[in-house]
């Protein structure tokens, strides 16, 4: 965060070329200050009274040399400003020496805390283009992709795809289910020759973030998601046998939507099947545990009308014993 010293803002906006370096260098750090603390780019923009690229502008600054890169520079003589004229974009195919360590470790850093939509740029995936740009709009070098490639192996990172994590995730839990009650539940389908099959609901909806982007080795990058946005419900169950069943739905996830799911699966089998669910509301709820009480007798009256089927229960054909 900045602490700066200055006019007030009434005194520092309107046309910032008006402006003292001094309240120019004023501005710039007071208008990334509120960035740091979080406002949106376009109230800094209003408040202050400069366009969105400016601010874009010296928020990049920010990232790439901290507070010294907002400072007011000292003008060479020799080589005076053309207003108007910006230095020309150099292009480079290469990636050697192009960039000091100081640039590069800005870049670095800006790729691993911030998506590319914030400092200016479009999409919220880091791609080897994304980062061509990134340092093109921060050092005027343009370099190929594949010299940013090498700058990026360089500073250890790779290409994945980002993970996400819920918030209240119980990691105790997790490693009981992982290492205890998988394995028994596997055991015991194996034993009986059942199969398993895993379920959970999903919503696929319009902010799908697809692809992969650039992070540090060994660390799966994370995405940031809001705003509006529409889906289109779906469950399903998968077996590690290739299995897969689905059911489309638009209303809410409940108990009745769970258990039309589970009539549909259920017609699918004729043996015991292994359900493997996490723990919402719905998936535990009267009706549900009703619904697998009233299969279950299903079960048993089919079995009833089955004695081929339950024959193979003792390993063999039926076998009569006289009791003497």
């Amino acid at each position: 965060m900045f602490w700066v010293v200055g006019p007030c803002v009434s005194e520092l906006v309107g046309d910032a070329r008006q402006l003292s370096p001094s309240a120019q260098e004023a501005l710039r750090m007071r208008a990334v200050a509120a960035l740091v603390a979080g406002q949106d780019r376009e109230d800094v923009a209003a408040v202050f009274q400069v366009s969105l690229k400016a601010a874009d502008k010296w928020w990049a600054k920010w990232l790439a040399g901290g507070r010294g890169a907002l400072m007011a520079q000292p003008r060479s003589p020799a080589a005076p400003r053309v207003p108007g004229r910006r230095a020309p974009v150099v292009e480079r195919g290469g990636a050697t020496g192009l960039l000091s360590e100081v640039e590069q470790q800005a870049v670095r850093q800006a790729v691993l805390g911030h998506r590319p939509c914030d400092v200016g740029l479009a999409g919220r995936l880091w791609t080897r283009a994304g980062v061509g740009n990134l340092i093109a709009k921060l050092y005027r070098v343009r370099l190929t992709e594949q010299g940013v490639g090498t700058y990026l192996r360089r500073w250890g990172l790779t290409f994945r795809r980002p993970g996400k994590r819920a918030v209240g995730q119980n990691a105790e839990a997790v490693r009981v289910r992982h290492q205890e009650t998988w394995p028994a539940i596997r055991a015991k389908a194996r034993a009986e020759g059942s199969e398993v099959l895993f379920a959970d609901q999903v919503g696929i909806r319009s902010d799908r973030v697809t692809g992969r982007t650039w992070d540090a080795k060994g660390r799966t990058p994370t995405v940031r998601r809001t705003g509006n946005r529409f889906s289109v419900n779906a469950v399903s169950a998968i077996s590690s046998k290739g299995r897969m069943h689905f059911m489309v739905f638009t209303e809410t996830f409940d108990a009745d939507v769970m258990c039309r799911f589970l009539d549909r699966l259920a017609g699918h089998f004729e043996r015991r099947v292994h359900l493997v669910l996490d723990g919402p509301s719905a998936h535990r709820s009267r009706k549900v545990r009703a619904w697998l009480a009233a299969e279950t007798r299903r079960f048993f009256h089919r079995r009833q009308r089955q004695p081929h089927v339950v024959c193979g229960y003792f390993g063999g054909p039926h076998v009569r014993y006289t009791l003497k």
